[in-house]
């Protein structure tokens, strides 16, 4: 391992524990997660899955907008490798989904349409329950090496303990309060994303790092931003602004 991936995995943990510390808001912390598994690991995108108090699974964050429309189908048509590895709480491991085709027909075909050839699901566990799975999509037929899948298990460990504290651990009622929290807040999000998509011409992927950006700008909860853009108590006009002033002081700096 180079020392700049070392001390890339390093940043990540950390980031992930100040943030946890923080208390920061969990859908901003679970989707850097992904972002941090897409750059780190030899895979293409990251999805997260989460379920709610009633075991039906939402997904949570994603590295990208192709992977977010993946798992939702995955979800729609109930069938797929994230699905079984949230149901039996073990890995599964596809390295080459075109040998899939009996098993997962409809998913095989939407993911090898949005240009995935493999894909790993890691589940996140707390003690005995199964809060979701962390999905990772590959671009490529082969397997994963052994020390990314450590690494993304490790990653999906902290992602089960950033959702849940320890004392809540054997709180069924404070877990579910939590879980459903962070799908709320999702909501919000994904609502936001597309008011500045549609406002400023973009594509989801770059209303939601516009939307991130001015909210750790400001040490504000993603969350809070994204509702008060929907409630329409702050302007989108002002994250645009905001974008675009970054990157021009960006290239003044160069």
């Amino acid at each position: 391992m180079s020392t700049d991936r070392e001390h890339e995995i390093t940043r990540a943990f950390v980031s992930i524990a100040n943030s946890m510390a923080d208390g920061a808001d969990v859908v901003d912390l679970l989707s850097g997660l992904t972002s941090d598994c897409a750059r780190l690991l030899d895979i293409a995108s990251a999805g997260l899955l989460l379920a709610d108090g009633h075991g039906v699974l939402h997904v949570l964050a994603a590295s990208s907008e192709r992977t977010r429309d993946l798992e939702i189908f995955q979800l729609q048509r109930d069938e797929g490798p994230c699905l079984d590895c949230f149901h039996t709480g073990k890995q599964v491991s596809v390295n080459d989904l075109s040998l899939e085709t009996k098993r997962w027909p409809q998913f095989v075909a939407a993911a090898t349409a949005a240009g995935f050839e493999a894909v790993h699901a890691l589940p996140m566990r707390l003690r005995g329950t199964t809060l979701g799975a962390l999905n990772l999509f590959g671009d490529k037929v082969g397997a994963l090496a052994a020390d990314d899948l450590d690494l993304a298990q490790a990653l999906a460990h902290v992602a089960s303990i950033a959702l849940v504290t320890d004392k809540a651990a054997s709180d069924k009622d404070a877990i579910n309060q939590q879980l459903q929290t962070a799908l709320t807040s999702r909501i919000a999000i994904e609502q936001a994303k597309g008011l500045l998509a549609q406002l400023g011409s973009l594509d989801m992927d770059q209303a939601f790092a516009i939307l991130r950006r001015y909210a750790r700008d400001h040490n504000a909860r993603l969350s809070d931003v994204a509702q008060q853009l929907v409630a329409r108590t702050l302007a989108g006009q002002e994250l645009l602004d905001h974008s675009t002033n970054k990157l021009a002081l960006r290239e003044q700096l160069r």
